[in-house]
């Protein structure tokens, strides 16, 4: 079976503004649709404590629903007041593996809530980045697990000097990020 090339992206290796859609042969669709396991069928292998525990996972919408919105109009309102560039939701929100023929209903639905779930903190952690340069743009004294997108901009921790020279121009520093097409 033939796998899909993926498009190496382009430039700075950030999400392409429009992704091409992938096309299976007729082949691979016939390969997939081998592979797809009933709704049914999948139920009956799940062993009874996830399928028990599945609601807890799925009850995660609202708060994350709630926090979507609320990040959104904090965006929406404050980013242009501080001159930050906005981070476009459809960059990291990406629902493309409903069309997977190998994946029954279930596991499309997963895949919906996973995506969403997953976009929507790396959107939030992107606006964090940028409300972190803006506001407090400096490095932390310990080294972290994940740095955000924005951290080689920040100032060095513990330097009174640089902060109070430098902060303003970290603080509006957005040179690096294209203007998003209207």
């Amino acid at each position: 079976m033939k796998k899909p090339q993926p498009v190496p992206p382009a430039g700075d290796g950030k999400a392409c503004h429009k992704p091409q859609p992938v096309a299976f042969s007729l082949e691979d669709l016939i390969e997939h649709r081998l592979h797809k396991i009933s709704s049914w069928k999948h139920l009956r292998k799940t062993p009874l404590l996830v399928i028990l525990s599945s609601p807890l996972i799925y009850a995660c919408v609202l708060p994350f629903l709630l926090v979507d919105a609320s990040v959104a109009l904090y965006q929406f309102v404050c980013f242009p007041i501080y001159g930050i560039p906005k981070v476009p939701r459809k960059e990291y929100l990406v629902f493309d593996r409903g069309v997977l023929a190998y994946l029954n209903t279930i596991e499309k639905i997963g895949c919906i809530y996973c995506s969403y779930a997953n976009g929507l903190l790396g959107w939030i952690t992107e606006i964090a980045a940028r409300s972190e340069q803006h506001f407090c743009p400096i490095k932390h004294a310990h080294r972290l697990a994940a740095e955000p997108s924005r951290y080689p901009k920040y100032l060095p921790y513990g330097d009174a000097r640089a902060y109070r020279e430098q902060s303003e121009a970290v603080s509006q520093d957005y040179g690096d990020i294209a203007p998003q097409a209207k």
